[in-house]
């Protein structure tokens, strides 16, 4: 694994967040946390970013351990986060001005996938000028040049509208293979987590807990035609049994 967590538990006020809890991800992976609200993903994410501090476990990076080592990763939280008083290049090239490059050459850098995430002619227009798709794009191109090689989402897409979404997914497998990112994301939408993914984990039970890994092997690039195969509905149904199960 290029990145994993291993054994990880936390617990609050003596209450136990999450047990014994070990993902991880391949290089060139998308994989996916999939569960209900309030049992530890975001916990997890945090963990795992370097934002908390396990109980127990360890959080690994190309086999050195990060734990509780923030800026390690990108992390993108659930809201875009981006400040209104800025340009939408000046929000983006931020992770680079913060690693010591200056404003000039930090734009520079961040001009040159402008139209490679699809937000092309919109370098001086300012986030309340933006749809909630080009926010999102602006935020995960801001994200991804934090650190290029992993990137955890926190529920990237869902402030979005249905149809905004799926135009959303097909863009961001295509900016995934085209600039090889490792990702591991949260959702609540089962039939996200199955378009987008290679490998899922459910997580259920409270305290959070690993219950099932269900992988995805339909090819890329994947497409519309996708979600109504007999392939994604056995995979759904193994999904819903397992959540069932909890």
């Amino acid at each position: 694994m290029i990145f994993s967590a291993n054994n990880i538990s936390k617990s609050y006020k003596g209450s136990m967040t999450i047990e014994n809890v070990s993902v991880g991800i391949e290089k060139g992976e998308i994989v996916c946390l999939l569960g209900e609200s309030g049992i530890g993903k975001t916990t997890l994410f945090n963990i795992m970013s370097g934002l908390e501090k396990p109980d127990s476990g360890k959080i690994l990076l190309g086999g050195a351990d990060i734990t509780g080592l923030p800026g390690r990763v990108s992390y993108m939280l659930q809201k875009d986060l981006l400040m209104p008083y800025k340009t939408v290049i000046d929000n983006v090239s931020i992770p680079l001005v913060i690693k010591g490059q200056d404003k000039q050459s930090a734009r520079k850098e961040a001009q040159k996938l402008f139209d490679e995430f699809g937000i092309a002619g919109y370098e001086n227009a300012y986030p309340n000028q933006l749809s909630g798709g080009m926010r999102q794009r602006a935020a995960l191109l801001r994200t991804y040049l934090s650190h290029k090689d992993v990137i955890l989402l926190d529920e990237p897409f869902s402030s979005l509208d249905s149809i905004t979404k799926m135009e959303m997914h097909q863009w961001f497998l295509e900016i995934f293979s085209k600039l090889s990112i490792s990702a591991l994301f949260i959702t609540h939408d089962i039939d996200e987590a199955i378009f987008l993914s290679d490998r899922i984990y459910i997580m259920s039970m409270r305290p959070g807990r690993i219950t099932s890994e269900i992988f995805v092997n339909a090819k890329r690039p994947r497409n519309a035609d996708f979600t109504t195969s007999a392939e994604f509905n056995e995979i759904k149904k193994k999904i819903i049994f397992s959540l069932a199960m909890k």
